[in-house]
């Protein structure tokens, strides 16, 4: 959900547009900008789902671009100059040319894009604020760009794999829908006088054919008005959360829900360690990855931390680790490489995830294929269970 962040800085009061699960996180998320926190309100009305989309500021390529550049050899300002330069879309050029005044009046990189979060993340102005450190941009973008591409190509994979049953499905919804709202209506017009001599479910159905027959109008609009429902509905943060916490319940689905969270968590955390962010910072930036139970268990492990636990012990009795990531992480611990390890604990469990929405692929599609096939062929078969009927009789 966005919600409308009103704070204080240096320069005086700012309002901020953010993505959050709720009022709190919002706010955190200011807090974490060196922002004062003054009120927080969700950020507007309802859009319809064909609405006017959202801008969204081409981060991926703008890191990519501006290493490329810096690599190069030109100077940051230089480089930015010359990427505002080349835009063609005056919401991005609009971005870069405020960046650029920023950077003229003596702010850091970092901190003339934390002004801009809705183009800038937490996790991108983290990234460069720990490089300025070490005065390792380049390198830090570079880290950021694999980050996003590792990220960008689970994310593929599971769309490639949604593609066919998603296909499947609409097309097989259509058909039910084309015979009950224009098939049956036809027939139940032909047995209107012998409704009382059919089989019970056909004379169901006939039923149900005369009645949109007869409200076609209002049956049509009344199955667009629940479409936009349902849409609307599913746009909101608290139904979100509530077919989430459903799915989680299933248990070999939410089991691998956990490990799908659990690799983009340790996949993040491992790139801002890498990048020379604290453990604890690193854990707290990114716990927004988390299901909110998982949420929980984060703060146990931090507060464990604190406390001088080892890290692989902490989020083991946090819950937050499997039997591969705890070795892992123990060897991490020892080598001092907690970062580096922490990404190839991602990359481990990457594999595993793809094996298992290949198998889930190939489980549903012929379970998809039975059941519409079953819906369709009993539609069809009372239709013309009476003419059977019929038949038989005459014989």
């Amino acid at each position: 959900m966005r919600y409308l962040v009103t704070a204080l800085d240096d320069r005086g009061r700012r309002h901020l547009r953010l993505e959050a699960a709720h009022a709190e996180d919002a706010a955190e998320q200011a807090r974490r900008m060196g922002l004062t926190v003054l009120a927080v309100r969700t950020g507007g009305p309802l859009r319809l789902s064909w609405s006017k989309r959202r801008y969204r500021f081409p981060l991926t390529l703008f890191s990519r671009e501006l290493l490329a550049l810096l690599g190069s050899g030109l100077a940051l300002v230089e480089a930015l100059q010359t990427l505002a330069e080349k835009e063609s879309r005056s919401e991005t050029r609009r971005v870069l040319t405020q960046v650029l005044a920023h950077l003229y009046e003596g702010e850091s990189f970092s901190a003339a894009i934390a002004h801009y979060p809705e183009a800038f993340p937490p996790l991108y102005v983290a990234t460069v604020r720990a490089s300025e450190k070490t005065s390792d941009l380049p390198e830090a973008l570079a880290r950021y760009v694999a980050y996003q591409e590792q990220v960008e190509v689970i994310r593929k994979k599971v769309a490639a794999a949604a593609v066919y049953p998603a296909l499947l499905l609409s097309v097989g919804t259509l058909v039910a829908v084309y015979l009950l709202g224009w098939v049956v209506p036809r027939f139940s017009g032909i047995y209107a006088d012998n409704l009382d001599r059919l089989p019970w479910a056909s004379r169901l159905l006939m039923e149900w054919g005369a009645f949109i027959q007869s409200h076609a109008q209002w049956v049509g609009l009344a199955l667009l008005a629940l479409v936009i429902a349902v849409v609307q509905a599913l746009r909101q943060a608290p139904v979100r959360a509530a077919v989430s916490r459903g799915l989680w319940r299933i248990p070999a689905l939410g089991e691998r829900l956990r490990i799908f969270q659990l690799t983009r968590f340790y996949r993040t955390v491992g790139m801002l360690l890498s990048g020379g962010i604290p453990i604890v910072t690193a854990l707290g930036m990114a716990e927004g990855l988390l299901h909110p139970e998982l949420r929980q268990r984060l703060a146990s492990a931090q507060r464990d931390i604190r406390e001088g636990k080892a890290i692989s012990q902490a989020m083991e009795q946090a819950g937050l680790t499997t039997p591969v990531a705890l070795r892992m992480l123990r060897v991490g611990e020892k080598s001092g490489r907690m970062g580096a390890m922490m990404e190839s604990i991602a990359a481990f469990h990457d594999e595993e995830l793809a094996q298992a929405v290949d198998w889930l692929t190939r489980l549903i599609e012929p379970v998809l294929m039975v059941f519409i096939g079953l819906v369709i062929g009993a539609i069809v078969v009372l239709l013309y269970m009476p003419i059977f009927d019929l038949a038989g009789t005459l014989q």
